[in-house]
């Protein structure tokens, strides 16, 4: 530990007066004599216990979910495969010309059902994945840059939507995340803004970027689509395979995955919707 400097240790086991092991977190803060220099350390140790207990339980359960996901997933390839394999033997079987009655229609909802259960074990492929990525080292970030690339992705739809996308992010200059996962969690809001269009009027996209109050960087997108009924609940919103529009193609984990990337690194996301106004999602990045 440097002379002047405050000093945490990283959690340890110690044996408390009645023998137990416990897990035990140390601190150290300098204290200044009359001359003004340091004239010594005022230390504390407080047991933390129950926190790291639980925060390994935590972890196992996550670690078991992540298998069961990865298994399921993997595990329901193969019969899904066949029953498509199968699916288009059967039509190779009956011509176009010799398919009666509702043998066609029939035919058509069979491979939209395997389409749509192929789309899920890919969705489940993807929730895998992510768990995986949650360790992603952090780094100074270049946030107009990123944005940038996302804008240049999204340039199709952009020109489609005839959006306007306005960025203004001088007061952040870097963000201390992982640049994969801020990528994603930029892009997420970015498509979606332009996905959930209002029917009625163009897209207007800003995204802005602000030193907050509480120690962090608020990274806001605001747009002016559909908007979001949130007395439905936040839960919905942001749960996975949960959607609160459902005439636009999607998958339903998007948010979920920003969510639980941006909470990962000790942030926070918050949202302000008003139907058929438009919704502003606000993402707290802790510097």
């Amino acid at each position: 530990m440097a002379a002047g400097h405050s000093w945490e240790s990283p959690p340890s086991r110690f044996r408390r007066h009645d023998g137990q092991l416990r897990w035990m977190l140390s601190r150290s803060q300098p204290f200044l004599g009359p001359d003004g220099a340091v004239a010594g350390h005022h230390g504390v140790t407080t047991e933390i216990h129950e926190q790291v207990e639980l925060q390994q339980q935590l972890q196992r359960t996550n670690a078991d979910l992540d298998n069961f996901i990865y298994t399921a997933s993997h595990d329901l390839k193969a019969p899904i495969a066949n029953i498509e394999g199968l699916l288009l033997a059967l039509e190779h079987e009956l011509p176009a010309e010799d398919r009666p009655g509702q043998v066609p229609q029939m035919l058509a909802l069979m491979q939209g059902a395997v389409e749509r259960f192929k789309r899920t074990i890919g969705h489940l492929t993807d929730v895998s994945r992510l768990q995986k990525e949650y360790a992603q080292p952090a780094n100074q970030v270049p946030l107009a840059a990123l944005i940038e690339g996302v804008r240049l992705d999204l340039l199709p739809l952009l020109a489609e939507t005839r959006a306007r996308l306005d960025v203004d992010v001088t007061a952040c200059p870097f963000i201390n995340f992982s640049e994969k996962n801020l990528r994603s969690v930029v892009y997420n809001l970015l498509s979606n803004a332009l996905k959930y269009r209002h029917p009625d009027r163009a897209p207007h996209v800003q995204v802005r970027c602000r030193p907050g109050t509480d120690g962090y960087l608020v990274l806001e997108v605001e747009d002016n689509g559909l908007g979001l009924d949130l007395a439905r609940g936040q839960k919905q919103l942001f749960g996975m395979f949960q959607r609160l529009h459902t005439h636009v193609e999607g998958t339903g984990i998007g948010l979920h995955m920003v969510k639980r990337m941006v909470e990962n690194a000790g942030g926070r996301i918050e949202v302000q919707s008003q139907l058929g106004q438009g919704s502003t999602f606000a993402i707290y990045f802790p510097r």
